[in-house]
């Protein structure tokens, strides 16, 4: 999803910029504008935009000023610390309107009524590779896959996925390590275990794969960057990226 930003007060764009990085990694910011003119001259240009947030009152006029002069079907959410102009909005395009202070809650239902609106406009198409794989059977041969093979020794062994508290990077190999304290080496790389592991493990950083049942809690390590606690001895401090963290707080509520 693309998003654009257009707010004149710099903090103002880095902390709602920093708000929606984190809420999806396939979210991608691709401008800040910070005037009338900066957006009208951005604007006129085809551009593949998703959606756009929007201060209403900046510095050289209105941002209505912009969707008055250059057609724009782009859905916008606004963002005002103002609550008259609501009507305006809705001629505009708006599907929301945010009054400021707005809140990592406020954004995130913000972009999840865009998601709902688009679901509903949106014609469904079939899905073809689903239906390949439910034909081929591939679907049924990967519900299947509950362990991960690994090698020790003379042996291959398979370790099952309920028994591994986490996947992890060290130097140039991906390892696991167990509840009962055992590590391995593993033969594939973290982008394919987790596809492998599904919703039960999270990735919380370029490095680590966790196991859900391996959590026991969560702490502040830095403004907006969260440790995760194991319930195992664990050799270094597992620090969730800022860009991870609302998803790993959604993901730490799932049964």
């Amino acid at each position: 999803m693309n998003i654009v930003i257009i707010e004149d007060e710099i903090m103002t764009a880095e902390d709602l910029a920093d708000i929606i990085g984190q809420i999806d990694k396939d979210i991608r910011i691709t401008a800040v504008l910070n005037s009338v003119e900066a957006s009208l001259r951005y604007f006129k240009e085809p551009r593949a935009t998703d959606l756009v947030f929007s201060d209403i009152q900046l510095g050289d006029g209105l941002s209505f000023e912009i969707f008055r002069s250059v057609r724009i079907g782009t859905p916008i959410i606004f963002c005002t610390a103002y609550d008259e102009y609501a009507l305006q909005a809705i001629r505009s395009n708006g599907i929301e309107y945010i009054l400021k202070p707005f809140t990592v809650e406020t954004v995130i239902q913000a972009i999840e009524k865009y998601r709902q609106l688009k679901k509903y406009f949106t014609p469904v198409e079939p899905d073809y590779e689903k239906l390949i794989r439910s034909i081929t059977g591939m679907d049924k041969m990967e519900k299947k896959v509950g362990a991960v093979l690994v090698y020790h020794k003379d042996k291959i062994l398979p370790i099952g996925l309920d028994d591994i508290a986490l996947f992890y990077i060290d130097g140039e190999l991906t390892r696991l390590h167990c509840f009962n304290g055992k590590t391995y080496v593993v033969n594939q790389p973290l982008d394919e275990l987790e596809q492998l592991s599904g919703n039960a493990y999270f990735r919380i950083n370029r490095q680590y794969l966790v196991n859900r049942r391996a959590v026991t809690d969560a702490h502040h390590y830095h403004p907006r960057k969260y440790v995760a606690n194991l319930s195992i001895p664990f050799k270094e401090a597992l620090v969730v990226s800022k860009n991870r963290t609302t998803a790993f707080l959604q993901w730490l509520t799932q049964p």
